[in-house]
């Protein structure tokens, strides 16, 4: 049975290609060169990768047998706009951009998957290998199953990872129904009279109403929603004035709010338009709300997830695997193609009690002794989803 020691030969490879990956990171619907290297190995490996679906996705095709069976393995390649603060040889050659988030690492793994399966055949049915774009903030799963993802490439289910460096390496953990949150953003214009800051009584002071818009708006999570239904806002900007002595005529707050059921994001929205008119006519001021549905909630096929846990449990040790994790408020665009597939998402361990910085930081760097456990996770699944009769 493939294990993480079975993917050790390709172990040199993968770190080789994850470090290349690292050192060259590109941002949401920008990862030409990305997606050219990635276009690259899969030809090497015999298959003929399809580009273009989302600008810069890839997915290539690898069919064993007779059976109709298909599946899809997903991994995301985009990078962040951060600042490394790495100093090792592989650290970004890019400026202002990095992955702080292990895309390249869950690409590097998905490619030593697809080679060891080209190379190997232990299946019968077809995998669809997913490379894709911009996922974060921008919706590239979106985009891609918009422009026929699952038209062109017909499969059964499809499956997702993420590394977890806040459990340790060597563990797992999925469960069924909702995993990861929902994403939304909003952007609320206060607008009133500017003036001098001496004369306040001469025009209307939008920080001030800005300031208890931020404090209200917090009783949407305390007062609106069923404490039993998760909900986060989150005031993440808030942009006014330009000197010392003005009161600026307008403030612009942005920020996110975070949840697992559409009906709470519903209550959300609604209640954040009535709070922030109620404190712009408290102040008489007028507010603009602009309210965007970024991503749904990552909720699992429960189904699917037991087959994933299976599968996790033969690859790690039922012991190591966590099969009710406590859900995160963070969101994953992998949602898009569970919205219309079944399917499921895992976190894999990636910690050690060196491991410092988390996802989404400037000091972050993928841990390469995952990469055979990963690459190993993917086989694993496709052999198990298409056993040979």
């Amino acid at each position: 049975m493939t294990d993480a020691t079975t993917l050790a030969p390709y172990v040199p490879e993968m770190t080789a290609w994850r470090h290349h990956l690292h050192a060259h990171p590109e941002t949401a619907f920008e990862e030409v060169e990305t997606a050219r290297f990635i276009t690259e190995r899969l030809k090497e490996f015999g298959l003929e990768p399809h580009t273009g679906l989302a600008k810069t996705g890839v997915v290539a095709t690898l069919k064993r047998g007779t059976s109709n069976r298909a599946i899809g393995l997903r991994a995301d390649i985009d990078a962040l706009d951060i600042p490394e603060a790495n100093g090792f040889a592989y650290a970004s050659k890019n400026p202002g951009k990095m992955h702080a988030c292990g895309h390249d690492g869950h690409t590097a793994m998905l490619l030593g998957a697809a080679k060891y399966l080209a190379e190997h055949g232990g299946f019968d049915g077809t995998i669809h290998f997913i490379f894709q774009p911009a996922e974060e903030n921008e919706g590239g799963g979106r985009v891609m199953v918009e422009e026929g993802l699952f038209d062109q490439f017909p499969m059964d289910a499809v499956y997702g990872m993420h590394n977890w460096p806040m459990m340790p390496l060597g563990h797992a953990a999925t469960k069924g129904g909702p995993l990861q949150a929902s994403y939304d953003i909003f952007e609320i214009t206060l607008t009133g009279r500017g003036t001098h800051a001496a004369m306040p009584q001469l025009g209307d002071d939008v920080l001030l109403a800005g300031g208890h818009l931020i404090t209200a708006l917090q009783s949407i999570s305390s007062r609106a929603v069923d404490p039993l239904d998760a909900v986060v806002v989150s005031v993440t900007q808030m942009h006014g004035g330009d000197t010392w002595n003005v009161l600026p005529g307008t403030a612009v707050l942005r920020g996110t709010v975070r949840a697992f059921a559409e009906a709470t994001q519903t209550t959300a929205e609604a209640k954040m338009r009535q709070i922030a008119g109620g404190i712009a006519a408290t102040f008489g001021i007028t507010a603009k709300v602009h309210y965007e549905r970024r991503y749904p909630a990552t909720i699992n096929d429960p189904k699917e997830a037991e087959f994933c846990a299976e599968v996790l449990a033969g690859l790690v040790g039922p012991d190591k695997l966590d099969t009710q994790p406590k859900s995160v408020m963070g969101a994953e665009d992998f949602a898009f193609l569970l919205a219309k597939k079944p399917g499921a998402y895992i976190w894999l361990g990636t910690a050690t009690p060196e491991t410092t910085a988390m996802l989404h930081n400037p000091g972050f760097d993928f841990n390469d002794d995952a990469l055979p456990i990963g690459a190993a996770y993917w086989v694993r699944l496709a052999e198990a989803a298409l056993p040979v009769r």
